[in-house]
């Protein structure tokens, strides 16, 4: 009894928070700050710190798999809260659609900026020679007609034109976990039917998101790479805005599957609230 109450509270805070209108207004503001300003805490972080290691469990088990832990936590959840609703396989599936176009623009963008390291970059042989070192660094050879691939697996250097797909990444996702999450508050407000592993769902999610804010923080702050964050922070905002800000708002059809909620913020209750929530959800898009 303990656990389910603070599960509901704990649940219906992060519910209320996560579908505020001025949260949900403000949240990539906040986060283009972050992207731009993270940057400037490497004056004052220790680079002895654990977190300033590349090995550190959570980049290892968290980084590396990102956009797959979004999409078993947030499918999950977008998928048992549409299915107990309406109980309706193709709405779910549809509302899951968003995923899966957001994996296809990711994966695309990401194929596109490897072409661009590889087409723009150049494979450099370090000369460890005692007389050829200066200031502290080992002079760099230039070899031609290296592959990236080939270059780094010979133990080499490659320098090319790169974006950071890491903060691309982690922008990315949590975007698109305060969009999918966002419904859940307005949900509840209508009464709806929450049990306890749609909760437990929606607060792994929440615990998600702001360990990708952490993450985000800790790459900034530790491993500053100025543009190149910058613009990987960019283009994560400039996805969402296309996607949840464009495309997702024309409403659902064959090509489009629709926002996140549509279709589910009318339950039992009378019409008039069900039509005010989906009007206050919609107003912020």
């Amino acid at each position: 009894m303990f656990f389910n109450t603070m599960l509901v509270v704990l649940t219906d805070l992060a519910a209320r928070l996560l579908g505020n209108t001025a949260f949900r207004k403000h949240f990539h503001l906040f986060l283009s700050a972050v992207v731009m300003i993270g940057p400037a805490l490497s004056l004052w972080v220790s680079q002895h710190s654990i977190f300033a290691k590349r090995s550190h469990f959570l980049y290892r088990m968290f980084l590396r798999s990102g956009w797959g832990w979004t999409c078993i936590l947030v499918g999950s959840f977008v998928f048992l809260l549409s299915f107990s609703v309406r109980r309706s396989l193709s709405l779910s599936v549809r509302h899951l659609s968003r995923l899966a176009v957001a994996g296809g623009l990711w994966f695309g963008f990401c194929n596109l900026l490897d072409l661009l390291e590889n087409t723009t970059g150049s494979c450099y042989e370090p000369l460890t020679a005692g007389s050829e070192v200066a200031n502290g660094q080992p002079l760099l050879v230039l070899r031609e007609g290296e592959s990236k691939s080939g270059c780094l697996g010979a133990g080499m250097l490659w320098r090319g034109y790169e974006v950071s797909e890491d903060v691309f990444l982690l922008c990315l996702c949590c975007l698109l976990l305060a969009e999918e999450t966002a419904v859940f508050g307005p949900y509840l407000s209508l009464g709806g039917i929450s049990g306890a592993p749609l909760r437990i769902l929606f607060l792994f999610c929440v615990l998600l998101l702001w360990l990708w804010l952490f993450l985000l923080l800790c790459l900034l702050a530790y491993f500053p790479q100025f543009p190149t964050q910058l613009i990987g922070g960019a283009l994560g905002c400039l996805s969402w805005r296309g996607l949840y800000q464009g495309w997702y708002r024309q409403g659902p059809s064959w090509y489009c599957p629709g926002r996140p909620g549509l279709g589910l913020l009318n339950t039992k209750t009378s019409s008039s609230e069900a039509q005010a929530a989906q009007r206050s959800h919609d107003h912020y898009n």
